[in-house]
């Protein structure tokens, strides 16, 4: 490509409102264009670098044994009723009428049609399958944000194993899992592969693939010392035993006037440090309230809940609702005395004595307060998220927390989808059994934003050679005949040995040019000039560390086609 001819639109400055490193340099460098929050239009360059990437994706994959597909983004409503995802999904899912007042949804995944083409399978030796495609997908993301980190629209691999078993199921995940770490390193991403929440997919185990980012939005916490890592989701770990001290017979109301929070009692004269304290939270799941129980120190996690309760509907109560259930406001609530209500307790409250809490009247609390004495709990689940600094829940360690960017995602679905839309297979014996299925996901638009996030300076984009816009520029600092010429005859070399080249032939300052070269972080560059090509050499600088060294011109062409070639096999 002539750069005259192409459409590199950069850009001096940032985008008004953008935060991550990403969508300032993807926008500046001419990758893509916003139209609306949540939605970019991909531009020459930018549509290079996702091509790159899915060819990546599609090599690896096809190399596990998947066959390619391409299916609708127009679902009918009654699918998604079928498998019971039409009123969990909630409002990320697009939903629309057609002219017959029929509901129809926009893919939001493409688990249910694809189970729906499976239902074509009839027999155990047509198993195993693995199918993929690359299609669109449309959530209506509450906040979209961070350039193409969080959108409303965008591509997707996505693939799905379809397996007799869950043992050949658990081959097919392995198999994509190793898949995912080449996907990534080729692409020049280190990723952290960590245990996550299935949420609104569903099934049993599930693996994200992280990439350690400022710009991310997830948190993963991780042992240095061991191979444990886990998004905070689900995350566990050892924190110390507190000593209660010796207890009340019962516990004994005390007055607390204006105070309405865990640290306002920690400094209350006579309340008590937040590890001694239960806090009480009241949530709305189906239509029926529940109490929340956790040390006073210890945040909920809303995703364990989430998981735990397999609710539809989960939301925290309002005032008047807590009101009404506990007889006071949030600051004075308790569980001591409570019944007919469902009350899931942290275990890190197991056995607690000498605890304190509210008394379910306003300005007031119960000190004294023995758990397993005092308070009906009906279960027992991990709610507390983990913090950076305790202990590592697999070894001797210490946890990590950091913010993470979530580039793949891996679930066992089992046979949730298969057994609610009528996808069986009849076995050995002649009985029909339900498929057992996997979901495989990589989102094309976040790993562009994602490799950006990691590999940039502060001179711009520093692109991988394997999934760069272009991997050596030409650069003609002056329009001469002779230096024309030159560099007409490397550009047609380079094509020529297969290499992806960009001539640089603009009417632009020297300055303007290597500029622009070093913004869209083109991995290689040549610069060609009268006083260089007089001595019979060319300036050759790599974009990793800038250093520039002269070639000799009859030379150049190897040296350039061996690092290509050495970069897109690193």
């Amino acid at each position: 490509m002539r750069w005259s001819q192409a459409f590199i639109p950069t850009l001096r400055d940032d985008p008004a409102g953008a935060e991550a490193i990403s969508h300032k340099l993807l926008v500046r460098g001419g990758f893509m264009r916003q139209l609306m929050s949540g939605s970019y239009s991909l531009l020459p360059a930018g549509f290079k670098v996702r091509s790159k990437i899915r060819t990546i994706i599609e090599q690896e994959i096809n190399g596990i044994g998947g066959q390619e597909f391409l299916l609708p983004v127009l679902h009918p409503a009654e699918i998604w009723h079928r498998s019971g995802r039409w009123e969990v999904v909630g409002d990320e899912l697009f939903r629309l009428k057609d002219r017959r007042g029929v509901d129809h949804a926009l893919g939001f995944t493409h688990e249910e049609i694809f189970t729906l083409v499976a239902t074509e399978l009839k027999s155990y030796k047509e198993l195993p399958q693995l199918w993929y495609h690359f299609q669109t997908k449309l959530r209506d993301e509450p906040r979209p944000k961070s350039g193409l980190l969080r959108v409303r629209e965008f591509v997707m691999k996505d693939s799905y194993s379809f397996d007799m078993d869950v043992e050949g199921q658990a081959v097919q995940f392995d198999n994509h899992h190793a898949a995912y770490v080449r996907i990534f390193k080729r692409m020049g991403l280190e990723t952290v592969a960590v245990e996550a929440s299935s949420g609104a997919m569903g099934g049993s185990d599930s693996i994200e693939f992280m990439v350690k980012s400022t710009a991310g939005e997830d948190l993963v916490a991780r042992c240095p010392s061991c191979d444990y890592a886990a998004n905070v989701e689900r995350a566990t770990s050892r924190i110390p035993k507190v000593d209660d001290g010796p207890g009340l017979d019962a516990p004994e109301k005390f007055a607390t006037p204006d105070v309405r929070t865990i640290d306002a009692l920690a400094n209350f004269e006579g309340g008590a440090a937040a590890e001694h304290q239960i806090k009480t939270l009241v949530h709305i799941a189906e239509g029926e309230p529940l109490l929340i129980l956790l040390r006073g120190d210890h945040p909920l996690q809303e995703q364990k809940l989430t998981d735990h309760l397999a609710a539809q509907t989960l939301r925290p109560a309002k005032e008047d609702e807590i009101v009404d259930l506990l007889g006071a406001h949030p600051g004075s609530l308790g569980a001591v005395g409570v019944s007919g209500v469902r009350t899931i307790a942290d275990p890190e409250l197991m056995g607690r004595t000498s605890m304190t809490t509210g008394a379910n009247e306003d300005d007031y609390h119960l000190r004294g307060v023995n758990v397993s004495r005092d308070i009906t709990v009906d279960e027992w689940v991990d709610l507390r998220e983990v913090r950076a600094g305790e202990g590592c829940p697999n070894c001797d360690g210490t946890l990590e927390v950091f913010k993470a960017i979530e580039v793949g995602h891996i679930f066992k679905l089992g046979t949730r989808y298969s057994e609610a839309l009528g996808a069986n297979v009849l076995d050995e014996n002649g009985k029909a059994r339900p498929i057992v299925m996997g979901s495989y996901g990589i989102g094309l638009g976040r790993a562009v934003a994602a490799v950006a996030e990691v590999h940039n300076d502060d001179k711009g984009l520093v692109w991988p050679v394997s999934v760069a816009p272009w991997e050596v520029v030409i650069t003609l600092v002056k329009l001469d005949e002779e230096t024309v010429a030159a560099g007409e005859k490397m550009y047609e070399e380079l094509q020529a040995d297969g290499i992806d080249v960009l001539l640089d032939d603009r009417s632009e300052r020297p300055g303007v040019k290597f500029n622009d070269a070093e913004l869209i972080g083109i991995p290689f560059r040549i610069t060609l000039g009268p006083r260089g090509l007089a001595e019979g050499i060319a300036e050759f600088q790599a974009r990793t560390d800038g250093e520039s060294t002269d070639l000799d011109i009859h030379e150049a062409i190897a040296h350039v086609v061996e690092l290509v070639t050495a970069g897109r096999n690193a």
